[in-house]
């Protein structure tokens, strides 16, 4: 991999931004040049193919670097993209990953949640714990989604069958009134949006 940094003349301490500056430079350099005559112009067609195979494979190799090891760094990344709700942002970056751990399933996991894919949130959920089931982030979180489905087949049920045995649902008498009901209601939706916000300040 030396020699690619060689043939552009840069360090391998170079940005991304600085070798994609100084491949532009070459690229357009050789352009020109090989339509001179004789051993020049060859001499020119060549060097542009050189420089091309030279920074796809260095870009290519940084990011396999970048992306094949799952690190805490690489995930806080992505908790900070979620944070700010740069959604398209942090699915990016799942996207570029080739490991996929417990945490990458949770944090894609967090993604869908963010869409209202709850269906595609809790299958990624249950793939965490079973990669790693004793993750109390994990089951707390799972068990929250449970709760929230839970309320919500409820209220659905409810608004299809709004009496039971002749009688409004809501009845005080039952221990169910519209007050206690909106207070179960705050509870659950408070408890889920706490659901990703706890386990990694995604909000």
């Amino acid at each position: 991999m030396r020699e690619n940094y060689e043939l552009l003349g840069m360090s391998e301490n170079a940005t991304d931004e600085e070798l994609t500056a100084r491949y532009n430079e070459l690229i357009a350099k050789y352009k020109e040049e090989r339509w001179l005559d004789g051993e020049a112009g060859n001499e020119a067609a060549r060097m542009l193919t050189k420089v091309e195979v030279a920074y796809t494979e260095i870009m290519s190799s940084r990011k396999e670097q970048k992306t094949t090891t799952s690190t805490p760094d690489a995930f806080e990344e992505i908790s900070e993209l979620l944070k700010q709700n740069k959604i398209t942002e942090a699915q990016a970056r799942l996207d570029d990953f080739n490991e996929r751990s417990a945490e990458w399933h949770y944090l894609q996991a967090v993604v869908f949640y963010k869409k209202n894919w709850t269906n595609d949130s809790k299958k990624q959920l249950e793939i965490a714990m079973q990669m790693d089931p004793d993750n109390v982030k994990y089951r707390s979180a799972y068990g929250k989604m449970n709760a929230k489905n839970d309320y919500e087949q409820q209220q659905a049920n409810q608004q299809q069958n709004p009496y039971t045995n002749g009688a409004p649902m809501h009845d005080d008498q039952m221990g169910g009134n519209a007050c206690s009901d909106c207070i179960s209601c705050c509870y659950t939706y408070l408890c889920v949006d706490c659901l990703f916000s706890l386990c990694c300040g995604c909000r």
